[in-house]
């Protein structure tokens, strides 16, 4: 064993560090994800599928932002703006997750959606909402 310090880096840093945002960043010449065709899909099932694509994405951090945004607003939502909603859950977890607190800039295609504004006030929590996955 050696007597002098290894410095090594990080290898889970946290969200919000200079580290993560480094290691998180899709390259800007990368095309948009192409959604999956689903022929026929009723808003009904529509609406508990994005639900259930909303609370399983792979972080905590997402979930949490996402389940919560889908609980609160899917039920009042239009079908142009499910739609909209579901091209954007397309899109890589820590991506949504920096654009809707603010930390990146969305890509152009993004830059003016409503429903990525509606997700900014949902993550702002301005009313000091104590947030829970809501049950599936």
């Amino acid at each position: 064993f050696s007597s002098t310090a290894v410095s090594r880096a990080d290898p889970w840093p946290l969200p919000h560090t200079p580290e993560h945002m480094a290691n998180t960043t899709t390259p800007a010449d990368l095309a948009p994800p192409a959604p999956l065709p689903r022929l026929n899909e009723s808003i009904d099932v529509m609406r508990a599928r994005l639900v259930y694509q909303s609370r399983k994405r792979g972080t905590l951090e997402s979930d949490l932002l996402l389940s919560t945004f889908a609980r609160d607003n899917l039920s009042t939502m239009s079908e142009t703006e499910l739609k909209e909603y579901d091209k954007m859950l397309d899109e890589p977890d820590w991506d949504i997750y920096y654009w809707a607190t603010g930390k990146r800039a969305p890509p152009e295609r993004w830059s003016n959606s409503p429903i990525l504004e509606k997700l900014r006030v949902h993550a702002k929590n301005e009313g000091k909402v104590v947030r829970m996955m809501p049950a599936l």
